[in-house]
């Protein structure tokens, strides 16, 4: 099968690609290189360096490679920049979508999976909220994510594709982005691992839901393979289970001590420091994943403490 995988030299979406070489199918990888590497692909994959917002050229690809199906996880990611600039928000996540959605559609594509977000849809919710859970999106991030599932229904609706989407909680591990806003694993690792403070945000007791990445390329994987209920589905991707920014520090801090002492290095990672909140930051938040279990037979394979240390030995083992 051929799978296009937007997004896919990503942090995601680089998982998703190891998970269709390793069942044997084709991915084809659209990326801007915005946040991607082509480092985190293995050799021989084909890539198109292409933004979704370019419609032309999205058309272009589809029509070459005539896929069987597509996984959409290229997005404008951060909720504080959703927050500044909702006009580039939407014309990432609703114009950029619409894009992939169409050329799908007029080039056969049987089944499209969407990284939506459980994390922001909710709003919220101190205990594990279900697919059920009335949307309520309170950052731009979150509204263009819930109108991003509309259209999906309409496409399932209107023209018969199958339709997914992945409400994932906070995702995090390896290939992370440090760089930017979103994905505090990956900031407060390299920070830690240069011996520098982690940047709170608030009084840090924001809880959350993390997900490990390979555990949501499997589900995506699954999405992708496996007979589907309805032509519309949505599944949240979680562990339904939350910790806060304080014990995420905590953890980080610990293991990255651990590593740099058995590196032979001296530094001493300091406490973090706390700063003002950010605007839009949810108080809770915690999905419910009953539902993709009971579908897909799908569950997290990795708790929060071993992917913990598992991330933060990723991103030593990068700068040695």
């Amino acid at each position: 099968m051929k799978v296009v995988v937007t997004g896919g030299a990503g942090f995601i979406g680089s998982h998703i690609v190891d998970a269709l070489l390793a069942g044997g199918h084709e991915p084809i990888v659209i990326d801007n290189m915005c946040s991607g590497s082509r480092e985190n692909l293995p050799d021989g994959v084909i890539v198109h360096e292409v933004d979704i917002c370019d419609h032309a050229a999205i058309e272009k690809v589809f029509a070459e490679h005539q896929p069987n199906a597509v996984t959409h996880q290229a997005a404008q990611m951060s909720v504080s920049r959703s927050v500044r600039e909702p006009l580039f928000d939407a014309q990432n996540n609703i114009i950029g979508l619409l894009n992939v959605l169409d050329a799908a559609q007029k080039h056969g594509v049987s089944r499209f999976v969407f990284a939506s977000s459980g994390g922001v849809l909710y709003g919220d919710q101190t205990e594990p909220a279900p697919e059920s859970t009335p949307a309520d999106p309170i950052s731009p991030y979150g509204i263009t994510k819930w109108m991003g599932e509309r259209y999906l229904k309409f496409y399932s609706d209107e023209h018969g594709m199958e339709t997914v989407a992945l409400r994932y909680s906070n995702v995090y591990g390896p290939r992370q982005n440090p760089h930017g806003e979103a994905g505090v694993v990956a900031i407060f690792s390299k920070l830690m691992l240069k011996g520098e403070p982690a940047r709170i945000n608030g009084d840090g007791k924001y809880d959350r839901d993390y997900v490990y990445g390979p555990d949501v390329a499997r589900a995506n994987f699954l999405s992708l393979t496996q007979p589907l209920p309805k032509k519309f589905n949505a599944f949240n991707v979680g562990t339904g289970v939350k910790a806060d920014v304080n014990q995420l520090a905590a953890h980080l801090k610990n293991n990255c001590q651990s590593l740099l002492k058995s590196r032979g290095v001296s530094t001493v990672v300091p406490e973090p420091v706390f700063g003002p909140a950010r605007a839009g930051d949810l108080r809770s938040n915690v999905v419910d994943p009953a539902l993709i279990g009971q579908t897909f037979g799908w569950k997290p394979s990795v708790d929060v403490a071993t992917g913990l240390k598992q991330t933060a030995e990723w991103f030593a083992a990068q700068t040695h």
